[in-house]
């Protein structure tokens, strides 16, 4: 078992999962189908949720009590969301201008920027997960345990797991094949990576899962598994080769409800939390007295194994077609690369 979702609740802690995964569907889909709907989930709204981040933290700093108690001001402080939200964007954006050759998205040298910005989000993650472990190492030198209490208030376990994910997230990055196979859909809806097909999707999935599991404990029952299976789910059915857009675009459009409606997750009748909390509740203002992390370890050894396969894979692939992985696309044989090219221009 991950997560303790059992008792009267476990209805309501179901039913929140179902409404995110189907939420982020069909935003995915709203964001994807027209230029307008592009538009306005990545220029719009993160324009004016800008000026609002802006607003919260000029007003708390003047000592404002709306701004001080504000949800996002107290429970959203990390700079790793900020980040990852802003980078998360910046990708969708990027993969807006190749779908529809705006600009420098028309160029050839502009192609390499998914393998980019996808390898910049994964280097945020394995930063945290090396920051988790470092923390939980002097936490253990202070204290006798690894439990370590970040800046939004929740605490977390850092050990080896962190470090082994973190490796397998440098590892991931290595598995991304084909930076130049970027394509345009002939119905201009989707950016199409054919060459990232479920062999790196798999391993990608493990991985940030368990990324999340580790450091954002409280919330992975949305954002490890729910936002990993929506862009998933819909590459698996429909849209073959647009997996990285779809997940571009459900982590930007999740990234920007979580950042303003952070109790969701955290204080109302969805919220789960993983079995890592024995004592059955996570509270910042009391020091953990119990502790179960096995999954933790588990999942970062799969998610390790997951990588390392793939990248073995890879490159067994690439002496036998006698190609560079990064410059060439070497899974033209599989059925998911081909039903994708049959949508490219």
């Amino acid at each position: 078992m991950l997560f303790q979702i059992y008792g009267e609740g476990a209805g309501w802690q179901l039913l929140g999962w179902l409404l995110v995964f189907t939420c982020l569907v069909l935003a995915n889909e709203f964001a994807r189908r027209s230029k307008m709907g592009g538009i306005i989930c990545f220029g719009v709204i993160p324009a004016l949720l800008t000026v609002y981040f802006i607003a919260i933290y000029v007003c708390a700093a003047l000592g404002m009590d709306w701004a001080l108690n504000n949800d996002t001001y107290v429970h959203m402080t990390s700079w790793f969301h900020y980040a990852k939200l802003y980078a998360a964007t910046a990708g969708c954006i990027g993969f807006m201008m190749l779908k529809y050759k705006w600009g420098i998205g028309k160029t050839e040298w502009f192609k390499v920027f998914p393998f980019v910005i996808v390898a910049v989000n994964i280097l945020i993650a394995v930063v945290s997960d090396f920051e988790s472990g470092i923390r939980g190492a002097m936490a253990l030198a202070e204290y006798g345990d690894r439990w370590w209490l970040s800046s939004e208030n929740v605490w977390l376990y850092g050990g080896w797991w962190n470090w082994v994910n973190g490796i397998a997230g440098i590892l991931n990055i290595l598995c991304m094949t084909g930076w130049w196979g970027i394509y345009s859909s002939k119905d201009k809806k989707d950016m199409l990576w054919p060459d990232m097909t479920w062999c790196f999707i798999i391993a990608y999935d493990l991985w940030n899962f368990e990324y999340t599991y580790n450091n954002l404990p409280t919330h992975t029952w949305y954002c490890g598994l729910a936002l990993l299976l929506a862009p998933t789910f819909a590459n698996a059915l429909w849209n073959k080769g647009g997996w990285i857009q779809n997940r571009a675009n459900t982590l930007a459009l999740w990234c920007m409800f979580a950042q303003v409606f952070p109790l969701f997750q955290d204080a109302s009748r969805f919220s789960v939390i993983p079995v890592l909390y024995a004592d059955g509740f996570m509270d910042s203002a009391i020091r953990p007295t119990a502790v179960n992390p096995t999954m933790q370890g588990v999942i970062a050894i799969i998610a390790l194994a997951a990588n390392v396969l793939c990248f073995a894979f890879i490159i067994k692939r690439a002496k036998e077609q006698k190609k560079n992985p990064y410059k060439n696309e070497i899974f033209t044989d599989q059925k998911d690369f081909q039903i994708a090219m049959s949508r490219a221009e």
